[in-house]
């Protein structure tokens, strides 16, 4: 999962009295390393079934043919991002499993360094995931205002930025010596590990609240420009503007199901960490390990292409 608690659990812990060491004692790393592999097992079927090729189906109406074409495109990427983010669940917890220790020792930095670079690859790539689900949301409106696609900026934007909220939150959080639990201080706390946190959630927070604004938008356009050119709004079109208004309700409850557990994790983290119910903290993280990974097959549903669209 791309969590910044789980990345928090990559720095040195220098004694037992830790609250990451407490959570640890009650946490059963076996059955969550399972609970992830399972997860990103199915993930990377479903986004290899949406990078296979497959025959393009002609459509009624030529304003839909972002479904057949430009959307397909954006749709590859995601599912490539969707991959090797899964890929990186799955490796990681088979090396956790069967090497290395979730929660590295004072001395062992062979741990340090893998679950850093480990955390890198999977926040990165899960990062992007959440930048072409805005884009594909993005072109949708551009498709309806009879725009070109955009597919250099939005290369640009789902490569770039992941890179560089991934390295900066990282960055602060281990350089120089992956000692993030030793701050001796609130605000020094603050500094060097919240940035990660706002690195993580912002960009789940805007897609959350951006992309059922475009889609309900698309939608109203769309029913406009159907109208104007049929110059009616048969049964037939009412059934497409309806499996058109499920399609998009689901992208967007598929993207919430998968992630608003990791806000809820940290709002409880920030909120409560001197209270921490821990047993509801480690319920949450099973959800998330569960969750997360599957985005790739939930998306394989959601955004193929739909019988009456």
């Amino acid at each position: 999962m791309a969590d910044p608690t789980i990345q928090t659990f990559c720095c040195h812990h220098a004694n037992d009295t830790d609250m990451a060491v407490r959570i640890m004692n009650e946490f059963n790393t076996d059955a969550y390393n399972v609970v992830c592999l399972t997860s990103s097992a199915l993930g990377m079927i479903g986004a290899i079934y949406q990078i296979l090729p497959r025959e393009q189906s002609s459509v009624t109406h030529r304003w839909l043919s972002f479904s057949a074409t430009r959307g397909r495109k954006i749709i590859i990427w995601l599912a490539v991002a969707d991959l090797l983010g899964s890929l990186g669940v799955f490796a990681r917890s088979t090396l956790w499993i069967n090497y290395k220790n979730i929660m590295p020792a004072v001395d062992d930095d062979s741990s340090v360094l893998f679950c850093a670079i480990s955390s890198a690859w999977t926040q990165y790539f899960y990062t992007a995931t959440w930048m072409w689900t805005l884009c594909y949301a993005i072109d949708m409106r551009l498709i309806l205002a009879d725009k070109k696609e955009r597919t250099k900026w939005y290369h640009l934007a789902s490569w770039i930025i992941p890179a560089i909220l991934t390295s900066a939150g990282l960055s602060i959080l281990y350089i120089p010596d992956a000692n993030c639990h030793t701050a001796t201080s609130l605000s020094t706390a603050l500094l060097r590990i919240l940035p990660n946190y706002f690195a993580t959630y912002l960009p789940i927070a805007v897609v959350m609240i951006a992309n059922p604004v475009l889609y309900k938008s698309s939608t109203r356009d769309m029913e406009c420009l159907i109208t104007s050119s049929m110059g009616q709004f048969t049964s037939r079109e009412r059934d497409v503007m309806d499996t058109i208004k499920i399609k998009f309700s689901l992208i967007n409850l598929v993207f919430y199901i998968c992630w608003i557990p990791n806000l809820i994790n940290g709002i409880l983290l920030w909120t409560l960490w001197f209270h921490l119910p821990i047993k509801v903290i480690i319920t949450v993280w099973y959800i998330m390990a569960f969750i997360n990974p599957l985005q790739a097959l939930f998306n394989s549903l959601v955004y193929r292409r739909w019988t009456h669209v």
